[in-house]
């Protein structure tokens, strides 16, 4: 039988390093896994390396592959993140919506209908069953204006 080339190696820890990014998602493996392949595509346009320079040149594009990935791709997937970055802040998710007021505001505190339940409002006195708008949001509590 005949022994496996070298560069099959390497492309074998890249497909298990993936695997392994698959399995337990944290972006490093991924990076890690493509330094492998890409280092199996060294071997073979340079077959004669020591395993020495094979290892140096995994370690370097390993390095060169996390360091594209942490300051090239990350800050444009931070900042091109899709969807409601406000997700877990319902409260925020509210601002420039309009609710009826169930308890009237006074003293500068009410309730308000927000779909099936009541939150705490914040804002001038109004009577019950005012419309009011939601202009910001202090920790739960909705802070309001009436509107006309």
């Amino acid at each position: 039988m005949e022994q496996i080339a070298l560069h099959y190696w390497w492309w074998i820890l890249a497909l298990v390093l993936i695997a392994v990014e698959v399995i337990l998602p944290g972006y490093f493996m991924l990076w890690i896994g493509i330094a492998a392949g890409a280092t199996g595509l060294v071997v073979l346009v340079i077959p004669g390396l020591s395993m020495l320079s094979q290892a140096l040149v995994f370690v370097v594009l390993t390095f060169l592959s996390c360091a594209a990935y942490w300051y090239g791709l990350r800050p444009r997937l931070m900042r091109d993140e899709p969807g409601d970055t406000r997700l877990n802040r319902r409260g925020e998710q509210n601002i420039g919506q309009r609710y009826v007021l169930a308890e009237a505001i006074v003293n500068g505190r009410g309730k308000a209908k927000v779909g099936d339940s009541l939150w705490l409002v914040r804002g001038p006195d109004l009577p019950a069953g005012s419309a009011v708008e939601v202009v910001g949001v202090d920790g739960t509590t909705l802070l309001v204006r009436a509107v006309e």
